[in-house]
């Protein structure tokens, strides 16, 4: 009789325990709000206004150089070979140049991708925090680390409405 209470309290309080738990950890899915925010979307134009304007500028670039390069294999036969050879090794250098300002453009593109979504999220914690304090949540967990929940446990729409209503967009250079 003794071991069927003591069986009967760590039942009743590991369903308990188990019971809150369950109710105080919730998700959200960071992607979609970095994505779908006011101040995400905004970034994300600027960042895309910026890229095509730096890729705009490395295809003509691009174009010059195919130009130079079948100018310089029209006039093969018409130049003596040390001339053509100085202006095929001028030609080299500039696509090297070409090469690694795309290189630099590309990283430069994405380091400030990365930027904008660092601040978002340095932005975004301190709602979580509040919304957390104010509503006694336990746990909050990015959706993409959720196997199966019940979507009542979804904060992704809320949280996305408060970031909206007080972060209108990121300073961005």
């Amino acid at each position: 009789m003794k071991y069927v209470k003591i069986f009967l309290i760590l039942l009743f309080t590991s369903l308990f325990f188990t019971k809150s738990v369950a109710a105080d950890l919730y998700f959200v899915d960071i992607k979609q709000i970095l994505n779908k925010s006011k101040a995400g979307k905004k970034a994300q134009d600027f960042l895309k206004k910026k890229f095509d304007e730096e890729n705009d500028k490395l295809k003509k670039e691009s174009i010059t150089l195919k130009k130079e390069e079948s100018d310089l294999i029209s006039k093969k036969k018409l130049v003596s070979n040390d001339e053509y050879k100085k202006s095929l090794n001028l030609l080299r250098e500039k696509n090297i140049n070409y090469q690694k300002k795309r290189r630099n453009a590309s990283n430069d593109w994405l380091k400030k991708k990365n930027e904008a979504r660092s601040k978002l999220i340095q932005k975004l914690n301190p709602i979580l925090t509040k919304y957390m304090n104010e509503n006694n949540i336990e746990m909050i967990v990015d959706k993409k680390y959720v196997l199966l929940a019940n979507s009542k446990f979804d904060l992704t729409e809320i949280i996305l409405k408060i970031l909206d209503k007080e972060l209108k967009s990121i300073k961005l250079e």
